[in-house]
């Protein structure tokens, strides 16, 4: 039996649950972003330059796979339960496995390397695929602008509260596995339990879209009227991503600058562990420094509608990225006061949040420059590159991160206590001052090299 029927407006279970799977997805990765560095220098004992290598292999091959998941999806036959919906099932029940044993080692050396590396590699992938399926179903489902911007504030809801109750919730479940399992498998056990938690929530939301897109079956018996049809009908014009960035020197712009804020972003998270154990001399101030700035980060998701409806999209980026910069610039130059860098910082993820909203507005304003050029719609390819940023700014923190610490001497072994002031200034140079040098030239390459807000 078909499962497609028609649907009057979004589901009662869409509008309100719809981000389940989200919320499971920023647990699962949160891990990852908090942990591994922490994991691979003081549980696993990998060398600095091991650590480069591995993260920096898994983050490129990443970001490269990341291009490639959109034309995969829409080459590839349609499965069983549709193009897009189908993927919600069929490969995240792999995460939890995958990712696991990323935070496992066995044995030691160049075995041990490769072992973490490919488990990087092939949970990503297992991830990216239903990730990208579900953010297309946006478009599937949402046959309006109105449903569609529902469906997307209810998935920020649930991706914003995700990351709160993170905040205490990722280094409990570290600490209770730890006690029943020890502490060298609490990680992979807790990324076990949070990806477990995403493969349910997107099997969540493969229940909801039952009968909004057309099955595997339906889609193949439209394709085979089409060609029977060839003759007769203009064949649609091919679409290459390179094109559609070719000709805009909007997008590239827009895209190099949001590399700017995600490596910010990734390298605050990564070094925050680091500074509250060597320089605040108190590792638990971390849940509170997350909680805080995962709580402003949903205030931040609510006001940055009215912030963007009284600016442009683009003045309110670039805008917030030299505010940012000022903040994390002053915060270095306290970094012995604890409670005053929490506060700043917590002022920066606050802000960089709020930009978040600004971005869909702005690659939507180059996917229809684009597409004008080019006479045919790019909307799909151009709105696929905005992970894009997202997986160079993870590649880009294993290689500064890792540069933070050996210039700032890092040694595993040492006693937070007795930490070195030139140690303790290296952590707070990456912590602050790195991200307010990257996001200045964010803002600058913004304000000078895109113009689309101001031709509207």
């Amino acid at each position: 039996m078909p499962e497609k029927k028609e649907r009057n407006g979004l589901s009662t279970s869409l509008k309100r649950f719809f981000g389940v799977g989200d919320f499971g997805f920023t647990l699962m990765s949160n891990i990852d972003t908090f942990y591994a560095t922490y994991f691979f220098t003081n549980i696993a004992k990998f060398s600095l330059g091991a650590i480069t290598v591995m993260t920096t292999i898994s983050a490129v091959v990443d970001a490269i796979l990341s291009c490639l998941y959109g034309p995969f999806l829409n080459k590839i036959k349609p499965k069983k339960w549709g193009r897009y919906r189908s993927w919600l099932i069929l490969t995240p029940w792999m995460v939890p496995f995958l990712y696991a044993m990323q935070f496992i080692k066995i044995g030691n050396g160049l075995a041990a390397a490769i072992f973490v590396t490919v488990a990087m590699i092939t949970s990503r992938i297992a991830w990216n695929i239903p990730f990208i399926a579900n953010i297309s179903m946006i478009n599937i489902a949402g046959k309006t602008p109105e449903e569609r911007m529902t469906l997307s504030s209810t998935r920020m809801v649930w991706t914003s509260l995700a990351s709160v109750v993170y905040s205490y919730a990722g280094p409990a479940a570290v600490s209770v596995f730890a006690a029943w399992m020890g502490e060298k498998n609490s990680y992979a056990a807790t990324a076990f339990a949070f990806s477990a938690l995403m493969a349910a929530g997107f099997y969540a939301h493969f229940n909801m879209f039952k009968g909004y897109e057309m099955t595997g079956e339906e889609e193949l018996r439209q394709m085979d009227r089409q060609t029977k049809t060839a003759g007769t009908v203009k064949a649609a014009p091919k679409v290459r991503a390179l094109d559609a960035i070719r000709c805009n020197p909007h997008l590239l712009w827009l895209f190099l600058s949001c590399i700017t804020k995600y490596i910010v972003l990734f390298l605050v998270n990564g070094l925050a562990i680091y500074y509250f154990t060597y320089i605040s001399k108190n590792a638990a101030l971390l849940t509170t420094f997350v909680f805080a700035a995962n709580l402003l980060g949903v205030v931040a998701s609510y006001v940055s509608k009215f912030i963007v409806a009284r600016f442009t999209a683009k003045k309110t980026v670039v805008c917030s990225y030299f505010l940012m910069a000022v903040i994390a610039t002053g915060a270095f130059f306290a970094y012995s006061q604890t409670w005053v860098v929490m506060a700043a910082m917590c002022a920066v993820m606050f802000i960089l949040v709020l930009t978040n909203a600004c971005d869909p507005e702005l690659f939507s304003n180059c996917a229809a420059y684009s597409g004008k050029k080019l006479g045919y719609d790019v909307t799909g390819t151009v709105m696929g590159l905005l992970t894009v940023p997202i997986k160079i700014g993870i590649v880009s923190r294993g290689i500064l991160i890792s540069a933070c610490l050996a210039l700032a001497q890092f040694n595993s072994d040492l006693d937070p206590s007795m930490a070195t002031p030139q140690l303790q200034r290296g952590i707070s140079m990456g912590f602050m001052i790195i991200p307010a040098v990257v996001i200045l030239i964010g803002a600058v390459i913004l304000a000078l090299g895109y113009k689309l807000d101001q031709e509207r």
